[in-house]
């Protein structure tokens, strides 16, 4: 099976990442793939926490714990591991988290959003979180069902999983699963997010999901097509100022809306 496909139109491109979306149970066009847009076709599929680099794994919980001691109280509902873990994430704290979107669009802007990199090959990574639910250990799998949904809430993981320990421990074998984080920032609802999580803090997705060729797909973007993409998007109002409010994601749009090209 060939995982890796290079898109040659912005056409062909919104093809390939709607093909597959018609769910015949429900009689909806409804994809079932988690996308993750990066501006580097080259960039593996790494986590924060193990760019940082050195003993990594075993200041994960360092890193939290210090975070969650001197964050205020109020910013998270809650004095769960999964609820810290999503702030933390989303303020730059290295984590074992990876991020994704339900949407294609959002994927392609932040494939195209560094004009910095427009002279390299951008990616959109394809997972199918549907099917790879059916790897996971069976009590998330159980959880799943009896929820009738596709991808935990944090809630529903923190009645089975209260920590990392946990985690690791509903399994021999690595497994990774997806998770919704609550709504508790604009950003998250806005870039339609959700994060990916493993079990084991030393993994690679990309590499791990060699394992499951038939789950995901590598979508290839040239950098002759990231312009022509680009000025779409913005014409569609996917831009920073949209998925980042405030002052920041303003000033990031206008910044890249002014730039010359070249």
């Amino acid at each position: 099976m060939n995982n890796e496909y290079r898109v040659t139109s912005y056409n062909d491109l919104q093809e390939k990442l709607f093909e597959d979306s018609w769910n015949p149970k429900l009689g909806r066009f409804r994809s079932r793939f988690a996308f993750r847009g990066l501006s580097n076709a080259d960039y593996k599929l790494e986590t924060t926490l193990i760019r940082l680099g050195g003993e990594y794994s075993l200041l994960e919980h360092h890193l939290l714990r210090n975070f969650s001691k001197y964050a205020h109280q109020s910013v998270v509902e809650k004095d769960s591991i999964w609820h810290w873990l999503s702030i933390a994430q989303h303020h730059g704290l290295p984590t074992r988290l990876l991020d994704w979107t339900y949407s294609p669009y959002i994927a392609m802007h932040f494939a195209t959003a560094n004009i910095d990199k427009f002279a390299l090959d951008g990616v959109i990574w394809a997972v199918n979180y549907v099917k790879l639910n059916e790897v996971l250990p069976e009590v998330i799998r159980h959880e799943l069902s009896k929820e009738g949904a596709n991808v935990l809430t944090v809630k529903l993981l923190m009645e089975h999983v209260c920590s990392f320990k946990d985690l690791d421990s509903l399994s021999k074998q690595d497994f990774v699963l997806f998770i919704e984080p609550p709504s508790i920032d604009d950003r998250f609802i806005n870039q339609f997010a959700f994060f990916s999580i493993s079990s084991n803090p030393r993994l690679v997705l990309d590499e791990w999901l060699l394992q499951y060729p038939e789950m995901w797909q590598k979508i290839i973007i040239p950098k002759e097509l990231k312009w022509e993409i680009r000025d779409k998007l913005d014409q569609a109002n996917i831009t920073e100022r949209v998925l980042f409010p405030g002052l920041d994601g303003l000033s990031q749009w206008l910044k890249r809306q002014y730039s010359p090209r070249g």
